[in-house]
């Protein structure tokens, strides 16, 4: 197999083949290095590259007897796969994507990527962030701006950026990144892959000082459902240096999805815009909800759904706001001429808020999540845009009005996601079709708390549906389209 043949293949046939011993891991490592070495200069996707590392460790596992790990769910044989530049690898340049850190070397690795090397992963590469995970689009003053595969003058989104255009483009096969507000699905929805929002607890956050907030989670990028079900079987599971996770379930991912057809959904309850309280391009909404309805060809029947949202955005800036301040009031304090303004302006936001406020907007989530429970009492999944735009231009932080609507702040326009992410739902972001300047759409699907098996096989059965295979694809040029909307720079 040639290089293009061998990056074409998709991340579960690339494991068979790895098994079987058609494809050895370092021929992998090479067809990734050549595709690597094409894409990178248009995209900037992975700036820090760690292939000697690689075929070390590659070396290293073909002359080793696997013993239990290589009969485990999720074992990866030897795929290469990326990390996302906000998470330790020992030995490789880490720097959060801020210049605080530009020059740190891990020198352990975080406990997810210790599971995943454990289980036959193979880092290539860290992929880029914005600064500390912070914004809507992947740029930071380290490495600069990641650019879209589909139209390079737009945006791939943040903050796991660089993490969805390396599976977009063929540079690896798998991604990791994380998400609080969107940063999972966000990307994947611009970039035209799946990303995966597991629930708190799934996957180890490891190293993090917020331990016991479930706002922030680790979760995979992939080209298909079934691809980042593998991903998921290799992150999930219990590990003692994070107390809220839990053991993997007894069936594997990659089985709930084979088995998908057997017990199709009888209910989508679809969300478009929480009763028009949530801004969402036009053309966006036309096409979910055409989309969507692509479920009762398989006999499932679409409600359309209003789910009170009133004072949730105010809610969830001040319960993330406090995120910050666990993470960065120290920074903000000594060195705040180091951070963007945007890592301020929450952390500051978070020092000034009241214990009443922060008091009410646990109630105000709470109330929401009651509201969610009883949906799921009646639909098998929920679903609602993947983002309220398209990709947007690349030298834009993030849009200054959706649908007419002036937004308040960045986060404004990320609510779709971040109201789900309240809710410690898992949630998946896939791709249903391409807008009429050639843009990625997707849909963001919600499953009950814990149910990710669920969840996947649901989205399994609605990507037959929408046979999307465009992936992967090689970056392409391209005009940034005219907007309904203004935007602001940065």
């Amino acid at each position: 197999m040639d290089e293009s043949d061998i990056v074409n293949l998709s991340a579960t046939q690339a494991v068979e083949a790895l098994k079987n011993g058609s494809l050895s891991p370092l021929e992998l490592l090479d067809a990734a290095e050549q595709r690597v070495s094409k894409v990178e200069p248009l995209v900037n996707a992975l700036p820090t590259l760690c292939f000697e590392r690689a075929r070390e460790r590659a070396k290293r596992l073909m002359r080793e007897e696997q013993g239990s790990e290589a009969q485990s769910a999720g074992w990866l044989a030897g795929l290469p796969i990326t990390i996302k530049d906000m998470t330790d690898v020992e030995g490789v340049r880490t720097t959060y994507g801020s210049p605080l850190f530009r020059d740190h070397i891990a020198e352990r690795s975080h406990p997810l990527v210790e599971r995943l090397e454990r289980l036959g992963g193979i880092i290539i590469a860290k992929s880029n962030t914005p600064e500390f995970a912070v914004g809507a689009s992947t740029f930071n003053d380290v490495f600069g701006r990641t650019a879209n595969p589909w139209n390079t003058s737009l945006t791939c989104g943040g903050s796991s950026g660089g993490a969805a255009v390396s599976v977009a483009t063929g540079e690896a096969w798998l991604a990791h990144g994380n998400d609080m507000n969107g940063s999972l699905r966000r990307p994947a929805t611009y970039c035209g892959v799946v990303g995966l929002r597991p629930s708190p607890g799934r996957v180890t956050r490891g190293a993090v000082d917020d331990l016991f907030s479930p706002l922030m989670v680790e979760g995979p990028i992939a080209r298909d459902v079934k691809d980042a079900a593998l991903f998921l079987d290799a992150m999930a599971g219990y590990c003692l240096s994070d107390p809220m996770t839990i053991e993997a379930p007894a069936l594997s991912y990659v089985s709930a999805v084979a088995s998908a057809r057997l017990s199709p959904p009888k209910r989508v309850g679809y969300v478009a815009d929480f009763g028009g309280k949530v801004p969402v391009d036009r053309e966006t909404l036309a096409l979910c909800q055409e989309a969507v309805r692509k479920f009762e060809l398989i006999g499932c029947e679409v409600d359309e759904l209003v789910v009170d949202i009133e004072g949730l955005e105010e809610a969830a800036l001040i319960l993330r706001s406090q995120a910050f301040v666990v993470e960065h009031e120290a920074f903000v304090m000594g060195k705040p001429e180091f951070l963007k303004q945007d890592i301020i302006w929450n952390t500051e936001f978070g020092l000034t808020t009241s214990p009443s406020k922060i008091a009410w907007a646990h109630r105000r989530r709470a109330a929401f999540y009651r509201d969610i429970a009883a949906a799921f009492g009646r639909y098998d999944v929920l679903v609602t845009p993947g983002a309220s735009t398209p990709a947007f231009d690349i030298q834009l932080r993030h849009p200054a009005t959706i649908a007419g609507k002036e937004l308040e702040h960045y986060l404004s326009g990320s609510m779709l996601n971040g109201a789900i992410t309240l809710t410690s739902c898992p949630a998946l972001s896939l791709p249903c079709c391409l807008d009429r300047f050639g843009r990625p759409v997707g849909l963001q699907m919600v499953g009950p708390p814990h149910r990710e098996d669920r969840l996947l096989q649901v989205a399994s059965l609605f990507e037959e549906l929408v046979a999307w295979s465009s992936l992967p694809i090689m970056p392409k040029a391209g005009t940034v389209p005219p907007a309904e909307m203004a935007a602001e720079g940065g």
